[in-house]
């Protein structure tokens, strides 16, 4: 029997190359994936970058899909995107707030929580992070964020300062 399909959130960014087209295809490999739809998808945020060196703003979006995906499964698609435009978590020298051509993060997995070695469902940082709750409020400002609450009552709380939607 095949599982009925689960509503998930995917965040995605980038600093480095051609980000908007980057962002824009890696949506469309995102909607290829077996048993998944993208149900929507936000406009782009320009974000300040932050981290250990000094590197260009950030582009960000988030995309909602329909997914007959596992959790792991899914987050490892995610992945193989990444690598497939340029970004590869284990190369020397790469740092985890460093520039990057393209993050790919599973946010939210339906109602569920998941925590697994490699994998934090709904993402652990998410509720703090204005880049990632704006293009999710586009999308669905009632989303229930696990453990957390609404995405809209999230987003009141946090300073958006810097934060801008591009048209």
């Amino acid at each position: 029997m095949t599982p009925a399909p689960v509503r998930a959130a995917i965040g995605l960014g980038g600093n480095l190359g051609p980000v908007a087209d980057t962002l824009r295809d890696a949506v469309s490999a995102i909607g290829d994936l077996p048993g998944t739809r993208v149900a929507g998808v936000s406009r782009l945020y320009r974000s300040p970058a932050w981290g250990p060196v000094a590197q260009p703003d950030y582009l960000n979006a988030a995309c909602l899909v329909d997914t007959r995906r596992p959790p792991v499964a899914l987050l490892e698609d995610l992945l193989a995107i990444e690598r497939r435009f340029g970004r590869d978590r284990e190369a020397p020298g790469s740092q985890r707030w460093g520039p990057r051509t393209l993050d790919l993060d599973l946010l939210v997995y339906g109602a569920r929580r998941v925590q697994t070695p490699g994998l934090s469902v709904p993402h652990p940082r998410l509720h703090e992070r204005a880049f990632v709750l704006l293009p999710l409020a586009e999308l669905d400002p009632g989303l229930e964020i696990p453990g957390r609450g609404r995405v809209d009552a999230l987003l009141a709380g946090l300073d958006v300062h810097g934060v801008e939607a591009l048209p």
